[in-house]
């Protein structure tokens, strides 16, 4: 029979082994768990990854759709402003029909029979230097298309004047219209269609044999 000393004993090692199998099981569970953990945290990059590539592909998708129609649109619309530019020769004043820009003097447009030669109409008389002939200037105006009373560009829309040169690059009609106005000054121009943009026109806004007439204040030579 085994003396109280050696069961003690025993018992002590039994207690052992338990602990140390216990410790092993606790290491074992623990290093499932980093694994699991790192799985977990691999596959959700992954996940991710393809998720954000997915959008980012989506997107792309998308800007390509994006990009092109308004091309095809675009294409469409200048096909039909083009088609739509009959030449308007014969055709009366009809006034204007828009509202004037901010900033834009008041002035009218007669109906009737478009103009055949240039016509000066001066609203106000400026108290700057007069502009010569050839000369560089900054201008603001509004254009007004006579078949339709339109408004199809004006630099009060823009708030910004226009450089011109009156010794080539626009129309004769302001080549011969402005100079000897002085600078501060208000005119309208009534322009037959030779001295604009003739039997061309000038897409899309101004149609073929269309005269034009022009409101003209310079503000400054140079």
């Amino acid at each position: 029979m085994p003396s109280s000393k050696e069961v003690r004993a025993r018992q002590n090692r039994q207690k052992e082994r338990i602990a140390a199998q216990h410790a092993e099981r606790q290491r074992v569970h623990e290093r499932r768990r980093r694994i699991a953990i790192a799985v977990g945290t691999a596959v959700g990059v992954v996940l991710i990854a393809l998720g954000i590539a997915k959008l980012l592909n989506h997107n792309d998708n998308k800007k390509s759709v994006a990009t092109s129609a308004p091309t095809t649109n675009a294409a469409n619309n200048t096909t039909t402003s083009i088609a739509a530019l009959t030449s308007v020769k014969g055709k009366p004043c009809v006034g204007l029909k828009d509202k004037l820009p901010h900033g834009s003097p008041s002035f009218t447009i007669p109906t009737g029979a478009a103009p055949t030669t240039l016509i000066k109409r001066d609203l106000k008389i400026g108290t700057g230097a007069v502009v010569p002939a050839k000369a560089k200037v900054k201008v603001n105006y509004v254009g007004v298309a006579c078949s339709t009373g339109k408004i199809f560009d004006s630099s009060y829309s823009r708030n910004q004047t226009f450089d011109a040169n009156l010794n080539g690059g626009i129309i004769k009609g302001w080549e011969d219209g402005i100079p000897g106005m002085r600078i501060g000054g208000v005119r309208v121009l009534a322009i037959p269609s030779a001295l604009a943009y003739g039997s061309v026109g000038f897409s899309p806004t101004i149609a073929p044999d269309e005269a034009l007439y022009f409101l003209v204040a310079p503000t400054a030579l140079g």
